[in-house]
């Protein structure tokens, strides 16, 4: 028998009130304000109500360098929270929000999958209480300020060549990956290039993420740079006078959203950074209270070890004040088969057959990736525990050379099946995971604040990477030195690259050595309070496949939503 798809399962779930759930994790009804019946924002005040609780143990949930497929990060995350209930303990989760153009692309929702949900789906996976309109007005409100002061005389000397603001839609467009605005007549703006990113890539949204309360929004939209003048002097924000606007129309957005999962365990789902650009992770202010409503946060990275979870060490961390207890690695058969070279994994088509046989040497000689994605755990000072996910196709003994891996280096792994069994599907992993968190661990970010910006890129393509080196373009050289020179030298980096290789190179599977990281140039999200080196070609808006899940997603006769996977 078949089994039901993720909302099918999801409409067939028994959901509590969200004011129950609140109530279970400790936050009291004055700072719940429901948005319907099962979804919540959680006033901002909650994060000093509940400080003098104990502190929960911070779980960060990250993976080895994924196919295009996706290794079921999510699934895991929310499995795993799920399955502490199943030992006698208690969690909260915290995820990111889904972005509407993977939904209705190729990639689909990020509500997790099989009986590991976050629920309502429809609703997560949708819109939920609007942040990302909010993000996407925000944002465009300081571009449409931007181009006004250009058609008001251009009072701060914006070079027209160096404008960096972008307008944002939440949608996969291609065609407006380059564009010219200000066409038509004298009274239409002044004519330039521009372009539009996705709203997951919008600066506002890594703000959203990173900020700790009101204030520290404000101030942070205040200091974002939206271009440079012909002798290389930033332009703000603040100096536009659109800052308060832009917070103004993000007050609501920095409100965390409280959910529930299928099995009722509380999930907060806020903020959904590009795992590229940005830092990838949600929100600093969901961990700030979610660190006090359990005895286990539980928390997702974007992408592998070298990409999310480093900048949760390196940046979210940085910012919070939190210290991670533990960190789960989560790893397929599938992915590590691919690892091995051997195979091509390609989005919305089928595995190739050979790759479905059993086969524990192809997964061993994958495993370098796992290895190295370990060690890039352990360089943080946090111990790792592996979760396989195990999916149908699998076969014991492919398991068994994982798990013969993880031993090797002393580190504990689980075979999982939450995707089909839910939370009790991740008990083993929930005991391990218990295990280490209560060890002392010697968390460290793996680059002081005070390195040059150069210091930390090359820390990171050596250390993380595992390249040679770095080189830099003329153009990154001078963006560094111009960096550094206004003041941002302290800020730490997110380096953008593929997702697909520990190396610039997407074909670069395992773990590859002797290749070097290209910086084709540098940005600076100085707002968000990071600096992102650009190694390759970095798509900032996605496009729609051929036969995009949008195809499929309809309303039935009863008005029901259908498609939505």
């Amino acid at each position: 028998m078949a089994m039901p798809t993720a909302l099918e399962i999801a409409r067939q779930a028994t959901l509590k009130p969200i004011s129950e759930i609140a109530e279970d994790v400790g936050i009291p009804p004055w700072l719940t304000e429901p948005h319907g019946e099962h979804v919540a924002k959680i006033d901002l005040r909650a994060i000093d109500e509940l400080a003098d609780r104990p502190k929960a143990k911070y779980v960060v949930v990250t993976a080895i360098t994924p196919t295009p497929l996706g290794e079921g990060k999510t699934t895991t995350t929310i499995g795993l929270g799920m399955a502490f209930r199943h030992i006698g303990r208690k969690a909260t989760i915290a995820i990111r929000q889904a972005s509407m153009g993977p939904t209705f692309g190729i990639k689909g929702g990020a509500a997790g999958g099989g009986y590991s949900q976050a629920v309502p789906f429809e609703l997560l996976n949708l819109h939920l209480t609007g942040d990302m309109h909010a993000v996407t007005a925000a944002n465009n409100q300081i571009a449409a300020m931007v181009d006004n002061s250009l058609y008001m005389g251009n009072e701060f000397g914006l070079d027209l060549n160096q404008i960096t603001w972008r307008r944002v839609l939440d949608v996969n467009d291609r065609a407006l990956r380059n564009i010219v605005i200000g066409l038509g007549g004298s009274g239409d703006g002044v004519p330039r290039q521009a372009a539009f990113d996705i709203t997951a890539a919008s600066e506002v949204m890594a703000v959203l993420a990173l900020s700790r309360s009101l204030r520290d929004m404000r101030e942070r939209l205040g200091r974002i740079v939206v271009g440079y003048t012909k002798s290389g002097e930033p332009v703000t924000a603040e100096q536009l006078k659109a800052g308060g606007a832009a917070a103004v129309i993000m007050r609501e957005a920095l409100k965390p959203n409280l959910l529930q999962t299928l099995e009722n365990t509380p999930v907060f789902v806020h903020a959904g950074p590009f795992g590229n650009i940005a830092h990838g992770n949600s929100s600093v202010v969901a961990d700030l209270i979610g660190i006090h409503t359990g005895e286990f946060l539980v928390t997702e990275a974007g992408f592998g070890a070298d990409m999310g979870a480093e900048r949760f060490f390196n940046i979210k961390c940085r910012v919070s004040g939190l210290k991670p207890d533990a960190a789960v690695v989560v790893a397929t058969v599938r992915a590590l088969k691919s690892h091995s070279g051997k195979y091509r994994v390609v989005a919305g088509r089928p595995l190739p057959e050979e790759m479905l046989k059993e086969n524990p040497d192809d997964v061993l000689t994958g495993a370098a990736n796992l290895r190295k994605q370990l060690e890039n755990v352990r360089a943080h000072g946090v111990e790792p525990v592996v979760a396989i996910n195990a999916m149908p196709s699998d076969f014991p003994s492919e398991h068994a050379a994982i798990q013969e891996l993880a031993a090797s280096m002393g580190i504990r792994s689980a075979v999982c099946t939450h995707f089909v069994d839910g939370g009790r599907g991740a008990a083993e992993l929930a005991e391990a995971v218990a295990e280490v968190a209560a060890q002392p661990n010697s968390f460290h970010h793996i680059y002081p604040s005070e390195a040059t910006l150069r210091e930390k890129i090359e820390t990171l393509a050596t250390k993380i990477y595992g390249a040679d080196g770095v080189d830099y373009t003329p153009l990154a050289s001078k963006q560094l030195d111009g960096y550094e020179k206004n003041g941002f030298g302290n800020l730490p980096v997110c380096i953008a690259k593929t997702q697909y290789s520990l190396s610039a190179d997407a074909n670069l599977k395992g773990a590859p050595t002797g290749f070097r990281l290209p910086v084709r140039e540098v940005r600076a999200s100085v707002g968000a309070g990071f600096v992102y080196p650009i190694c390759g070609n970095m798509n900032t808006m996605p496009g729609l496949a051929s036969k995009p899940a949008a195809i499929s997603i309809d309303l039935d006769e009863n008005g029901e939503i259908v498609g939505l996977y």
